[in-house]
């Protein structure tokens, strides 16, 4: 058996104390105390520094190795560019689409930036 919401009409579960969709009782003489709906079709709103610091960390560990090859020679230290990979394969699982865009760009940076690392290693 269901309990249906007197305010907006959805269809709880039995056990519900209160509405899932807008919070209202649904048992009589009960007082909400602090219920919080979720809209799970709302996105947080996107942390513009937060983005632009992964960047930055992205480009520092993929691209660290290209250049401590070019100044010095005969380094390991293009195997270490695999921590780039880090932040865009976390970003890429977001279910936020605008944070799996970006963790798509970080990834592609990533590459660029191990593949000259190794070219640089190797040569």
């Amino acid at each position: 058996m269901t309990r249906i919401c007197k305010n907006c009409s959805f269809e709880n579960q039995d056990y519900y104390d209160y509405c899932a969709k807008c919070g209202t009782p649904l048992i009589e003489g009960a007082r909400p105390k602090q219920v919080y709906v979720y809209n799970s079709h709302q996105l947080p709103p996107l942390n513009k520094k937060a983005v632009i610091a992964a960047y930055i960390v992205t480009i520092f560990l993929s691209w660290s190795g290209f250049v401590v090859g070019l100044i010095s020679k005969n380094t390991i230290f293009a195997t270490f560019t695999f921590f780039g990979f880090f932040m865009p394969f976390y970003l890429v699982q977001s279910k936020h689409p605008t944070l799996r865009r970006h963790g798509l760009i970080m990834m592609a940076i990533s590459f660029v930036g191990v593949a000259l690392s190794f070219y640089v290693l190797l040569h």
